[in-house]
């Protein structure tokens, strides 16, 4: 539809500038075992691939109830939390698979640069429609884990 499309791309133009305006990428989890450094012994994990960097955006939920806790299958408590957030591409990024990686590498406003290394897993592939101006990825919140 010539119409729709047209209109269509000046929303795109629109959501490139305004909403994709931070840098973020995609890696896919690296396979394999790990391999024992003798320089250090530590053990080294291989490393994965990156499915793309550019231009970005992750989403936080706007509501409480996004924030959901199973109990693990042998523990009467509850053990990791699950955070509703998703991640926005332009239509020309790849469609980020199940259990990729994405981390935010560089964020327009520095008021916002405790991002920058923070991570997410993506739940599902990337979403699909028929009509679409921006790519939409569920994403969970990996757990910050703290140095020793």
């Amino acid at each position: 539809m010539p119409g729709l499309d047209a209109a269509l791309a000046g929303v795109k133009t629109w959501i490139g500038e305004n909403l994709l305006v931070d840098t973020v990428r995609v890696d896919l989890p690296a396979t394999g075992e790990p391999v024992l450094d003798p320089a250090t012994g530590n053990l080294t994990r291989p490393t994965g691939e990156t499915l793309y960097e550019g231009p970005g955006a992750v989403q936080g939920g706007t509501a409480q109830s996004e924030i959901s806790a199973t109990p693990g299958a042998l523990q009467p408590w509850t053990q990791e939390t699950k955070s509703r957030y998703r991640l926005l591409t332009p239509l020309s990024a790849p469609i980020a698979p199940k259990d990729a990686i994405v981390t935010v590498i560089q964020v327009h406003n520095p008021a916002n640069a405790a991002l920058i290394g923070r991570s997410w897993t993506c739940q599902d592939p990337g979403r699909a429609g028929t009509v679409e101006v921006v790519r939409i990825t569920p994403l969970d919140q990996n757990q910050q884990r703290g140095t020793p």
